[in-house]
C-alpha cells in the first residue's frame, strides 16, 4: 500500500526517517521496535525485546541492534547507523533506496551495482526474530558481516559497561548463544547456512545515544556489548535467514521455511480495515495460555483494567467477530482484578466500564440472558462495592451519587503527575464516574428479576441518581456539564468527560442537555485526531505536546487530543442523528489512515497535539485508539445497513 512505502529522499533525511518507527509484536509479548532506517532513537527500541519471567514478566531488550556490512573486492560498506551524542556513525542509511512495510518491513540498499535487501519478522508464537537477507544483485561474491549489539536490560532502563557481565558464549548450530546476566534466557544468534562463521572479538560500544530521549530531557546514553561478528559469503541471488531467539536454540536448517511460513501467515494488506485488524492482533498477548490486552507498544503495560475494558470489544468483536476471545480475555481480567473490581482501586470509574463492555457484547449479538447469567454476579458485586463503608477512595452519598477522593491521587483516567503532584486530581463528584454508575445500575435492573430484594434496593438508588445528577452537573448558563463538583461547587473547565453522560445506553439528562453538550463539545473539543482534553479557550490549555517532562505532562490532560474519546462522541452523535452522521464519522476516522506513514508506521498512536497539524505522540501502537477506530467503523456499518 502506498502509505506504507518510503523513497530514498525520505529515508536519507534523518529528521524525517528517525521520527517514523517499525513496530512488530507477537502473542508472547515480544516486540521489535526501531526507526525505519534501524537507528534506535528511544530506550524502548530494540530488534528483540521479550518478557522475562524471572523479572515478573517485564519486557527486556536483549538484541538492541544489528549492523550489516558488505565487502566487495576488498572494499567494505557498513549499512548500520548509530547516534553518539550529536554524531551519527556509521551512516549506512545513505545506501537505503526503498522501504516497504507490507506485508513485513523490507529495506532495500543500493551500493553501485550491489542491490541488497532485508525483511524483518517476529514469529507469532515464540520469542524469535527472523531477518531474511537477499543479495539481489552483485558483480561478484560479497562477504556479509553481522555485528550484534546486546543490551540485556529492562526496557525502561539503560545499561553501561559492566565488569560483572558474562562475556563468554557457547556454540550452537550455525551460530552462538549469549547470556550476560543471571536470570535471563539465552539469546541464540543463528544463521540458516552452515557456511557462516562467528568471530569472537568482544568490545563495549560506549555512549550510544537515543536522540528522542535526549530531546525530552531524559537519560539518553548507554553502553552496548558487541561480542563479535558473524560472517558468510553470498553470490548474486543468494539469500540467508538470521535468527535471534530467546530460550532454546532452534533448528537452523528450518529457518528459511519458518521465515516463509511466517510471512505467508501474515498475508497482504488490502484495506485500512485490514491494517486495523493486524494491529488489533498485535495488541493481544497470550502468556502460558492466558490471553490479555497490551495497552500499547512499546512501553505501556499488559492486563490493565481500564484499558482492557475500554478496548476489549474493539479488538475482539469488531476486529475479528471473536466472541470466544472476548470472553476469554474478560474472564482472565476478572480473575486477576478481584481487589480492584470490588474493594479498592485508584481507577474509580474503571470497574464500571465492565457494564459498557457487556453492553457492547450484547449489541454485537450476544444473548443478553446468557451474558447476565455469567457476568451478573460480578456486576452486582461491583455495584455493592460502591456503597458506603466498602471502598475508601469512593462511596455513594445520601443523594445517590458517587464521591471520589484520595488526597494527592488522580482517581480517574486523567492521571498524569508532575513531581508526584496530580495534574488533574478532580476530587468530588466526577461527571463520567457518575454517568457510568447510573448506566451500570440501569443495566443491572434491566436484567435482575423484578420484585427481588436487589431490584427494590437498587431501584431506590436509581431514582436518587435521576433526581440529583442533572441538578448537580448541569450549568444552564454555560450550556454544558461540570467536569466535577466538590465542596466549592461546580468546576466548569470544558473537558470531554461529560461525553459519557450523553452517550451511554442509559442517560439521566434531558434531550436539551444532550443537544447543548454536543454542540459545545463539537465546537471546542473535537478535532480530526481525537477529542481535546481541555478547551482552547481555557488559560491552562496547552495545544502542543512538547518541551520538558513537566511541560509535556501538563499538556497530556490539558489540551492533547485523545482518539479513543471519538468513540463516545460517535455513539452520542449516532444516537442524535442516525445514519446522517455516517459521513462525518468517516471524516473523523480518515485522518488516522493518512497518518499511517507517521510515528508508528502502520500503527495507531495514543494521542495527538490539540493544535493543528495534530502531530502524533505517546505510544505508537495504542489499544485504545485501535479499538475506538474499529468501534466507529462497526457503528458506521450498522447504521449504513439499517
Amino acid at each position: 500500500m502506498a502509505f506504507l512505502k518510503f523513497n530514498k529522499s525520505e529515508l536519507v533525511n534523518l529528521s524525517y526517517s528517525l521520527s517514523r518507527e517499525i513496530m512488530l509484536a507477537n502473542k508472547t509479548g515480544a516486540y521489535c521496535n526501531t526507526s525505519i532506517v534501524t537507528c534506535n532513537t528511544r530506550r524502548y527500541h530494540g530488534l528483540l525485546a521479550v518478557p522475562v519471567e524471572k523479572f515478573d514478566g517485564y519486557r527486556h531488550v536483549l538484541l538492541s541492534s544489528l549492523d550489516e556490512s558488505l565487502t566487495l573486492r576488498g572494499k567494505r560498506f557498513n549499512l548500520g547507523i548509530h547516534c553518539y551524542g550529536d554524531v551519527y556513525e556509521p551512516r549506512g542509511h545513505k545506501y537505503i533506496v526503498d522501504f516497504d512495510a507490507d506485508p513485513v518491513p523490507c529495506i532495500t540498499y543500493k551500493i553501485g551495482e550491489i542491490v541488497f535487501r532485508k525483511k524483518i519478522v517476529l514469529t507469532p508464537d515464540s520469542n524469535q526474530l527472523l531477518i531474511c537477507y537477499e543479495l539481489v544483485n552483485a558483480p561478484a561474491k560479497v562477504k556479509l558481516e553481522l555485528k550484534p549489539f546486546l543490551a540485556f536490560r529492562n526496557f525502561h532502563a539503560l545499561t553501561g559497561e559492566n565488569p560483572g557481565a558474562r562475556t563468554d558464549f557457547k556454540p550452537v548450530q550455525n551460530g552462538a548463544a549469549f547470556n550476560m546476566y543471571e536470570g535471563f534466557p539465552d539469546l541464540n544468534l543463528q544463521l540458516s547456512t552452515s557456511t557462516a562463521s562467528f568471530k569472537y572479538s568482544p568490545v563495549w560500544y560506549k555512549g550510544v545515544t537515543y536522540s528522542d530521549e535526549m530531546r525530552r530531557g531524559f537519560d539518553c546514553r548507554e553502553d552496548l556489548w558487541v561480542p563479535g561478528t558473524f560472517e558468510v559469503e553470498l553470490h548474486s541471488g543468494d539469500s540467508i535467514v538470521f535468527s535471534a531467539a530467546a530460550g532454546e536454540a532452534v533448528n537452523a536448517t528450518s529457518l528459511k521455511r519458518r521465515f516463509t511460513a511466517t510471512v505467508d501467515k501474515i498475508g497482504p494488506i488490502t484495506s485500512f480495515h485490514d491494517q486495523l485488524v493486524r494491529q488489533a492482533d498485535y495488541l493481544i498477548r497470550e502468556d502460558q495460555g492466558v490471553k490479555r490486552i497490551v495497552a500499547g507498544y512499546s512501553w505501556l503495560y499488559t492486563g490493565l483494567l481500564r484499558e482492557t475494558l475500554i478496548s476489549l470489544a474493539g479488538l475482539t468483536l469488531y476486529a475479528k467477530d471473536d466472541a470466544k476471545e472476548f470472553e476469554e480475555i474478560l474472564d482472565n481480567l476478572i480473575a486477576a482484578n478481584q481487589e480492584r473490581l470490588s474493594r479498592r482501586t485508584t481507577q474509580v470509574e474503571a470497574p464500571l466500564y465492565m457494564t459498557v463492555a457487556l453492553q457492547q457484547y450484547i449489541a454485537w449479538g450476544a444473548s443478553d440472558k446468557a451474558v447476565w447469567a455469567k457476568y451478573g454476579p460480578v456486576l452486582k458485586s461491583i455495584l455493592e462495592s460502591y456503597l458506603p463503608g466498602v471502598r475508601q477512595e469512593v462511596a455513594m452519598q445520601p443523594n445517590g451519587l458517587l464521591w471520589a477522593q484520595k488526597d494527592g491521587v488522580a482517581l480517574t483516567w486523567m492521571n498524569a503527575y508532575i513531581n508526584g503532584r496530580a495534574v488533574t486530581e478532580r476530587a468530588g463528584y466526577q461527571v463520567e464516574t457518575n454517568a457510568m454508575w447510573y448506566n451500570a445500575i440501569c443495566f443491572a435492573l434491566e436484567h435482575e428479576r423484578k420484585g427481588s430484594s436487589f431490584a427494590k434496593k437498587w431501584t431506590t438508588i436509581k431514582e436518587l441518581v435521576e433526581d440529583h445528577f442533572e441538578p448537580m452537573f448541569w450549568n444552564p448558563g454555560l450550556g454544558f456539564l461540570a467536569d466535577y463538583v466538590d465542596n466549592s461547587g461546580q468546576h466548569l473547565e470544558l473537558r470531554p468527560n461529560q461525553l459519557w453522560a450523553v452517550s451511554l445506553d442509559h442517560i439521566c439528562v434531558s434531550d436539551e442537555v444532550i443537544s447543548s453538550v454536543m454542540r459545545i463539545v463539537n465546537a471546542e473539543l473535537v478535532t480530526r485526531r481525537g477529542i481535546r482534553t481541555l478547551s482552547p479557550r481555557d488559560i491552562r490549555y496547552k495545544g502542543v505536546y512538547e518541551g520538558n517532562q513537566q511541560e509535556r505532562d501538563e499538556a497530556y490532560m490539558n489540551g492533547c487530543a485523545w482518539p479513543f474519546l471519538l468513540a463516545q462522541f460517535a455513539y452520542a452523535s449516532f444516537n442524535m442523528m442516525g445514519a446522517n452522521f455516517i459521513r462525518r464519522a468517516e471524516w473523523l476516522t480518515e485522518g488516522f489512515y493518512e497518518d499511517l506513514s507517521k510515528h508508528g508506521v502502520g500503527a495507531f498512536s495514543e494521542l495527538y497535539d490539540g493544535d493543528p497539524p495534530h502531530e502524533a505522540h505517546g505510544a505508537i501502537s495504542s489499544a485504545l485508539t485501535t479499538a475506538a477506530l474499529l468501534n466507529i467503523n462497526w457503528l458506521i456499518d450498522q447504521y449504513r445497513e439499517d
